[in-house]
């Protein structure tokens, strides 16, 4: 019998090895897209200090895109770890945090001195302080808000501003600009006003097809005007969250008719 059976249990032992290996090569796949952004804030930061604005801007959408992707094949390939998502959060602070704020602050910033560093630190002091209450509030909040505006999305706005004007500012009077796109980003981000997740749009319906061929044409729209584009999707989305939490407010106050 040992004869006989020996290579089947060898094979059997091989292709235990071989899904062994296949499930850590799974494992390490969410974490390689959180190295990738990270290694974007990176980017952004190197080419900023160079001066070179029109480079560095467009790091921090492709880090937006990388940050996107990594949360969801973690949970697709059901990879999700407590490293996974610490590491993630510490890659999003030089990303969305770091990396906008030096980006902004040799746009713009400069002329303002001591108030341009300032503003730099309380956008780089938001954003992690986002990131810290997303982390205690994971699995406990609704799906489908985030409650404060999202790191990416508020590094967005500098980043699409900056790659829609590069030129910057050397005149303290402009550079006011530069300094609410710091200012506006980082009260938004520590405010409890809620902002579509669209984490429930679930790709495995029978619609999902839809959602493509939505992806797909937000994706032709970019290719045509993409400085443009870029810059109305991050405003859009942060316009669209303040409006409806307005329009919600005053519904509240309207007084109940009479009976």
């Amino acid at each position: 019998m040992n004869p006989a059976g020996g290579p089947v249990r060898l094979h059997s032992v091989t292709r235990a090895r071989d899904r062994r290996g296949i499930r850590r090569g799974v494992s390490l796949l969410p974490s390689l897209f959180t190295l990738a952004n990270l290694f974007c804030g990176w980017a952004c930061v190197v080419y900023a200090m160079r001066g070179e604005l029109t480079m560095a801007a467009p790091f921090i959408g492709v880090a937006i895109v990388l940050d996107m992707l990594d949360g969801r094949i973690a949970r697709m390939t059901g990879t999700a770890s407590a490293f996974g998502l610490e590491f993630d959060s510490l890659a999003d602070v030089i990303s969305f945090g770091v990396a906008p704020a030096i980006l902004t602050f040799m746009w713009g910033l400069q002329p303002l001195q001591r108030l341009g560093w300032a503003a730099g630190f309380m956008y780089v002091t938001a954003a992690a302080i986002r990131l810290a209450r997303f982390n205690i509030q994971t699995g406990t909040s609704d799906k489908r808000y985030f409650a404060g505006l999202p790191s990416p999305a508020a590094a967005g706005i500098p980043a699409s501003t900056i790659f829609f004007y590069p030129e910057g500012f050397k005149d303290p009077r402009f550079a006011l600009i530069a300094l609410a796109l710091m200012i506006l980003p980082a009260v938004l981000m520590i405010s409890t006003i809620r902002f579509n997740s669209f984490k429930t749009i679930d790709m495995h319906e029978r619609r999902s097809y839809k959602v493509l061929a939505l992806l797909a044409l937000v994706i032709a729209v970019i290719q045509l005007h993409p400085r443009i584009v870029l810059v109305g999707i991050s405003y859009l989305y942060m316009v669209t969250a303040l409006a409806a939490t307005l329009w919600a407010r005053l519904r509240r106050r309207k007084p109940a008719p009479p009976e």
